[in-house]
């Protein structure tokens, strides 16, 4: 199994560290689509899954989830976050046993999910609707230090419920000087690039596991798709996600890195548990 580069104890350090640097932002990738983003302080924390609810769930099936990368850290024991988010409804986007101890740890904690997926995240996570904060297509959410843009996403569609609301969405993070870009789980569609350039975007987050029907479970980009997206929105840095979780789905960063070369798209491949920071640009 893979280790991260930390974990636990490291991990924390690492984090805690970091918040001397005032000039700079800093994310560590926590595994899957994973993200934590420190800003002054300050902790925005994009769909985390740093459970075993999927291997459990799917140890007798047709679809195995067999862990790869070991578990970054106890979700109980992160103890400072201001923000979280779901960009949708799929377990390692929004898992009750990732969600449920960040909550209990962090009483304050804002949680934005998708304003058509309100109702069903409340029930899965066990709170008041009101609890929950809805994003939408278009819709700036303030969250004090953050402010997330409601981006569409596409995994395989872009799905809307009867109100015209997004189920899948991405989200662009601005806070001081910065921007960063999570796409959720997403392929590439007309104008999503264009929706996103506007906001000079500084790190873009993105799933390279690809799609493929044997798999049985909805797809992404691909590397090479990733890289050109990002080349396309003008985004400054590229870090790839959504792979070395699960044996049935995954990919390696190979195809990534080489179309992001071929376009001149500037790019960083982290470990789990390893930290990016505004200062390598």
């Amino acid at each position: 199994m893979i280790k991260p580069n930390l974990k636990d104890d490291a991990l924390l350090a690492d984090i805690a560290a970091a918040r001397s640097d005032r000039d700079n932002f800093h994310i560590w990738w926590l595994g899957q689509s994973g993200f934590l983003v420190q800003w002054q302080g300050r902790h925005l924390l994009f769909d985390p899954y740093l459970s075993d609810s999927l291997t459990r769930k799917y140890a007798e099936t047709e679809k195995p989830h067999v862990r790869m990368t070991q578990r970054a850290i106890d979700p109980a024991r992160l103890d400072f976050i201001d923000v979280v988010t779901s960009s949708h409804n799929h377990t390692d986007h929004l898992d009750a046993e990732t969600l449920g101890p960040l909550l209990k740890a962090n009483p304050n904690l804002t949680v934005v999910v998708p304003e058509a997926n309100r109702q069903f995240a409340a029930d899965r996570l066990q709170v008041a609707p009101d609890r929950l904060v809805g994003a939408d297509d278009g819709k700036c959410v303030d969250c004090g230090d953050f402010q997330l843009h409601g981006v569409p996403a596409a995994h395989e569609t872009v799905d809307r419920d009867a109100q015209g609301r997004c189920q899948f969405m991405g989200f662009v993070a601005r806070f001081g000087p910065w921007s960063v870009y999570h796409s959720g789980d997403t392929v590439v569609f007309d104008g999503l690039a264009d929706r996103v350039r506007p906001f000079s975007v500084d790190v873009a987050l993105v799933p390279i596991n690809g799609r493929a029907p044997e798999r049985k479970v909805a797809g992404n980009m691909w590397g090479r798709e990733a890289a050109r997206l990002a080349r396309g929105m003008g985004a400054k840095v590229a870090i790839p996600c959504h792979y070395d979780m699960f044996e049935f789905n995954t990919a390696t960063p190979v195809e990534f890195t080489a179309a992001a070369q071929k376009v001149g798209q500037g790019w960083c491949i982290l470990q789990c548990g390893e930290r990016w920071s505004s200062s390598r640009e």
